[in-house]
């Protein structure tokens, strides 16, 4: 049987879909999540959108089927540190640190 040469034929690749993990705001936002998800190897596509309810652009943070869990983990944890830190930083500016306090105490 003769076999037929390979050489020259594309290999059979297969392309994953890529699926909306995020919208991000504005360019910086979607830069910030590309940027996270490529530190953690996760392949990211920065797409604009058209978005036909407000009339205005969106962007979609797009990942590969296969990356979707691993990227909402990624952000959602990104997110809960953030919240984290500005609520914390939210507290001390509001001046509930009462200094008289320590001061009675010497």
């Amino acid at each position: 049987m003769a076999r037929r040469s390979q050489k020259g034929q594309k290999p059979q690749t297969k392309v994953q879909e890529l699926v909306t993990v995020a919208f991000a705001d504005n360019a910086d936002q979607a830069k910030d999540y590309e940027t996270l998800l490529k530190s953690n190897d996760i392949p990211v596509v920065i797409k604009e959108q058209d978005e036909q309810e407000t009339n205005g652009k969106v962007i979609a943070v797009m990942v590969p089927e296969d990356f979707l869990d691993e990227a909402h983990v990624v952000i959602e944890s990104q997110d809960a540190y953030d919240d984290f830190y500005d609520l914390t930083l939210e507290n001390e500016d509001e001046g509930d640190f009462d200094s008289d306090f320590f001061d009675e105490a010497l």
